[in-house]
This record gives C-alpha cells, structure tokens and sequence, in this order.
C-alpha cells in the first residue's frame, strides 16, 4: 500500500461534493480510535495555510477526544472502489456513538497509520487530509440565524437546565494530504 501525496485544493471539489453524502472524521485518543461520519466541513486557506474546519457537536464523543488531542482525519471516498463498503461505513459511523461500540471494526474497515498525526486514515475512504487544530471555536447559537435553528435541538444540562446542543467549529491545519493507492 502507498500514498500518493496530493495538493488538497485540487481535490476541493471532490470533497465538497461527498461532504453531504458524509465522509469519516477519525479521532484518537489512549488508544481509542473512533471515527464519526460528517456532513458540514470546509477546505480553506486561513493565515496562510491550508485549513480544513470540522464542525462536532459537544455531545458526541469523537469531541471528547479531539479535546483531549487536538488531532483529526479527514477520510473521503474517492475513485469508486469501494462503493458498497463506504456505504456500510457511513451508515454506521453516523448512527451509533464510539462509547458503546469499535465502530472501525464492526464495519471491517482497514486503519491505515497517519503519516503526522495519531488518527489513522481509512483505506475504504482513501483521499486522507490529516490535520492538527489551530484554532476552535463554539458556536452561538443565539448569534445563528433563525432559519438554521433546526439544526440544534434542545437537550437538558447536568443541572438540568434547557441548552442547545451546539457545535464546536475545529479549525485543522491541514499538514498532509494523499490517496491511498493499493
């Protein structure tokens, strides 16, 4: 197995294209891995590099451990080979959290080591951007428009007070970027 380094802007379109179809955002934390599915990101260029924003809800577990890192990977499908596994993938990594259950290997997805970060890349999903945070920032929900306040459901805090289960925006510089090629 091989990466082929790549220029991530030159696969920009690739990757916003997948985003609302869902790609994986792994994390890695005391040897838990976990990967999640997501659907909101962006590729930028901020302070002069190359940045990749995530946006992770507070009460998901893959926030816990990029909390405790700082470190992520973005794994998107890409060339087609392995279609009916990337579905089998996202299907499961967006609906059971990493708490209860090995997501990675419920699905028999095959980790491939990250190259400068922790977080590993997933060969079913092999144009990998590795990234390290730079920069986080929680949303305000009050400061959303209106329109978008669906987006945020009410949950109940430990004192149990009403609060919005809001996102928190992970600004990931990107420090690689490859396909993984067989």
């Amino acid at each position: 197995m091989t990466k082929k380094e790549i220029n991530v802007f030159d696969y920009a379109g690739e990757i916003l294209k997948a985003l609302p179809k869902g790609i994986l955002l792994t994390s890695e934390a005391e040897d838990c891995i976990n990967a999640m599915t997501i659907g909101w990101g962006t590729v930028g260029l901020e302070w002069g590099v190359p940045i990749f924003t995530a946006y992770i809800r507070k009460s998901r577990f893959t926030y816990e451990l990029i909390e405790r890192t700082g470190e992520f990977t973005i794994c998107i499908p890409y060339g087609g080979k392995y279609e009916k596994e990337v579905s089998k993938i996202v299907g499961i990594c967006g609906s059971q959290s990493g708490r209860d259950l090995d997501k990675l290997a419920k699905v028999g997805a095959h980790i491939v080591d990250a190259d400068e970060i922790r977080p590993p890349a997933i060969k079913e999903l092999p144009l990998t951007i590795e990234c390290r945070e730079v920069f986080k920032m929680e949303q305000s929900v009050k400061s959303i428009s209106s329109r978008f306040k669906k987006f945020y459901p009410e949950t109940l805090n430990d004192e149990g007070e009403k609060v919005f289960d809001n996102h928190v925006a992970y600004y990931g510089e990107i420090l690689k970027a490859y396909i993984i090629e067989e």
